[in-house]
């Protein structure tokens, strides 16, 4: 993932509030190394293991030479910035560290976490797409909110999170950067988990690029050829209807049928996969005359 530069929605962030490195004018203390805890908000759940040895050597040669930030809690301190400091201290065996203690609440901290991953050290979109839905499912933002607060754009916002609903086999994959973001987004097109393990395991033993993928993806949501049976299971050919939608709109599709009339029923995770649903089925030309069906999104 390539490097993100700053947006004016981070920038607000620094200016609401302190920065995330020790100024000048705070008072710097030493607080034992055993009583500092990470920080629950921390998006990054692996840290490099080789960067952090190269840091602690540094730490053995100079000593932390930039003070980390936390804040007080009942057990002791929580770290709200400089993870890879402390980590790298207790590799040296550092009996105490510097730090500035500040005052900040859950959400701030979240947001700093999320803030100095994305500006120092990018996070894997998986670790970025839990932190945006932590965001909103925690602390009621929504995805604009998100958006605008990290400097983003809504439609980055959504599309990271929606990496979530891939198996966490294909999440995995990510996480460790063999498979890509564009290779996840376009495996989320296939219609169940199993098609898409599937799909992913060959991109990797192929080494098939994105275009590959959609191509995989065009010809699993192709209408099979027909066959010489005279008569078609009703059953089955709404299987395979519903099917052929989920792959057309990349999301659960229930047919429901009825006497009279029958209903689509669509899902949809968020206002901004409804507008993308939409989207979709707008680039389609509508055929003449009105149909008896109705769709219902849910």
């Amino acid at each position: 993932m390539s490097k993100k530069a700053l947006g004016r929605g981070v920038q607000a962030i620094f200016q609401s509030m302190p920065g995330l490195d020790a100024q000048k004018d705070e008072n710097v203390v030493e607080i034992t190394v055993s009583d500092i805890y990470p920080n629950p908000y921390q998006p990054r759940k692996s840290f490099d293991q080789e960067k952090l040895d190269e840091l602690a050597n540094s730490i053995q040669q100079y000593g932390v030479i930039q003070p980390v930030v936390v804040r007080r809690t009942a057990k002791g301190y929580e770290l709200v910035a400089g993870e890879r400091r402390w980590r790298a201290s207790q590799i040296v065996g550092l009996k105490v560290i510097p730090v500035v203690v500040r005052d900040y609440s859950d959400s701030e901290m979240m947001e700093i976490a999320l803030i100095e991953n994305l500006q120092r050290e990018n996070l894997n979109p998986i670790e970025e797409g839990s932190s945006y839905r932590r965001l909103i499912e925690d602390f009621g933002l929504t995805q604009e909110e998100v958006a605008k607060k990290l400097g983003r754009s809504r439609s980055l916002i959504a599309n990271t999170i929606r990496l979530l609903q891939l198996p966490p086999q294909i999440q995995d994959y990510v996480s460790r950067g063999t498979l890509t973001m564009g290779h996840a987004k376009a495996l989320l097109a296939l219609p169940n988990a199993q098609m898409q393990c599937e799909a992913a395991n060959r991109v990797i033993e192929e080494d098939l690029n994105v275009r590959d993928i959609e191509d995989i993806v065009r010809k699993a949501c192709e209408k099979p050829p027909k066959t010489v049976k005279k008569v078609v299971n009703r059953e089955a050919a709404l299987v395979d209807a519903e099917e052929r939608l989920k792959c057309f709109f990349g999301t659960q599709v229930k047919i429901k049928p009825g006497k009279l009339k029958g209903k689509i029923e669509i899902e949809y995770y968020s206002q901004e996969d409804l507008e993308r649903i939409l989207e979709v089925a707008e680039t389609q030309k509508s055929p003449e005359g009105t149909s008896k069906s109705r769709v219902i999104m849910v």
